[in-house]
């Protein structure tokens, strides 16, 4: 088993004294935590320890944290967002200024170290109430309408489920929340699928709030 060293180097940039320990708490188990820090002149400092990621707060005290990502991508790092700002401007600002992925603070422990260990195999882990934001800005501003004759109303409990997916969970996850088994949630995902013509996650939540199916209150 690796030793402590030789675990993925995460820094953690939040001005919030108990988000930040309860981030190293979460994250511990499985990457080194080599720094923390509450503003953005104490973040420049950490970059001399050579991170690998970046778990990056926008709303710090000394600035918007979106000044960081230029520089911390020009170091060789990642960043991954984590902040309480989930609206459309902050979203694609985030994604436009190089970031690697967008998880809102309310995720659970599983999401957060699971989109850590995404963000630094490459990928873009972006929470589904974020990817709405980023579907919107991609697709065409006019959608085709669906034929009425062929649109399928949601159920109560595929409503529910998107609205569950919204705030970032995964399936395991969605199906503790709905006390169902992974396997009913799967059943649930094609059938919105289905209904939705759509073939994500994301782009389920997308469409149904585009089409008043849902509304994230």
């Amino acid at each position: 088993m690796a030793g402590k060293s030789d675990r993925p180097r995460i820094a953690i940039v939040e001005d919030d004294p108990l988000m930040r320990d309860y981030l190293g708490d979460v994250l511990s188990s499985e990457f080194n935590i080599v720094g923390v820090a509450a503003g953005l002149r104490a973040a420049r400092g950490l970059m001399s320890v050579k991170p690998h990621l970046f778990l990056l707060d926008l709303g710090l005290p000394d600035g918007d944290g979106l000044s960081l990502v230029a520089d911390i991508k020009a170091a060789g790092a990642r960043v991954l967002i984590l902040t309480a700002f989930g609206d459309r401007e902050t979203v694609v600002a985030a994604i436009q200024a190089g970031a690697d992925g967008y998880l809102l603070k309310d995720s659970s422990a599983a999401t957060l170290c699971e989109g850590v260990s995404v963000t630094l195999a490459g990928g873009a882990p972006i929470s589904a109430a974020a990817a709405v934001f980023l579907l919107e800005r991609l697709r065409p501003a006019e959608a085709p309408a669906k034929s009425p004759a062929r649109e399928e109303e949601l159920t109560a409990r595929e409503i529910e489920l998107l609205r569950v997916f919204a705030k970032g969970a995964s399936y395991k996850e969605a199906a503790r929340a709905l006390e169902v088994s992974p396997l009913t949630v799967g059943s649930y995902v094609k059938s919105i699928y289905r209904k939705l013509e759509v073939h994500s996650r994301g782009e389920a939540v997308y469409e149904a709030i585009r089409s008043r199916k849902l509304r994230l209150d």
